[in-house]
C-alpha cells in the first residue's frame, strides 16, 4: 500500500506519541478529526497498522536473555512443529526461513540455564531434527519502522511534485 505525506505524519505521531487521542492527533496535524479517523481506519484496513497495544519488555518481565534458535525440521513436518512452538511461552516470534535451518525463533529466558531448558523442550518436539542457538549480547538497533515510514513519505512527497 502506498502511503502519502499525511499518512507518514500520522504514523510518525502514532509511533512517537502512542497514548495521544485521535482528537489531539488531528489538532497537532491541523486536519479535521473525521479526516484523521478515516485515514487511520484505512491504514488499519490495509494492514499498515496492525496493533495498538503496548510494547512489553521481556527483560522487565524477568526474561533478560534473548536468543535466536534455528530449528531444522523433518521434511513434511513444518506445520506440526510450528504448532508445537506456539505452546512454548518463551518463544516470542517464529518464522519459516530459507538457508540454514527451516525455522528461526526468537526466544527469551530468565538466565542461561532457563534458555537451555527451553532449547531442550524444543529438541523434544516431534519433527525437530536439531537446533542451533545464538545468544544476543546487546541490541544495536531497536525494533523500528519510523525510518522506513519516513522514507516512504519522502518518496510520496517527491512523487506529488
Amino acid at each position: 500500500m502506498a502511503v502519502d505525506v499525511l499518512d507518514t505524519r500520522i504514523l510518525r505521531l502514532m509511533i512517537e506519541q502512542p497514548r495521544t487521542s485521535v482528537r489531539e492527533y488531528a489538532r497537532l496535524l491541523g486536519v479535521a478529526r473525521g479526516t484523521l479517523q478515516a485515514r487511520i481506519d484505512r491504514l488499519e484496513r490495509e494492514g499498515v497498522i496492525t496493533a495498538t497495544g503496548p510494547w512489553l519488555s521481556p527483560a522487565a518481565l524477568g526474561h533478560p536473555v534473548l536468543a535466536f534458535v534455528h530449528i531444522e525440521v523433518t521434511q513434511g513436518r513444518l506445520d506440526e512443529v510450528g504448532e508445537g512452538l506456539s505452546a512454548v511461552p518463551e518463544i516470542i516470534e517464529a518464522f519459516s526461513i530459507t538457508g540454514g535451518g527451516d525455522l528461526l525463533t526468537r526466544v527469551v529466558a530468565r538466565d542461561n540455564g532457563h534458555l537451555e531448558d527451553v532449547v531442550q523442550r524444543l529438541i523434544r518436539l516431534p519433527g525437530v531434527v536439531r537446533t542451533r542457538t545464538e545468544i544476543a549480547l546487546r541490541e544495536r538497533v531497536a525494533h523500528r519502522l519510523l525510518p522506513l515510514v519516513e522514507s516512504l513519505g519522502r518518496e510520496a512527497g517527491g512523487a506529488a511534485r
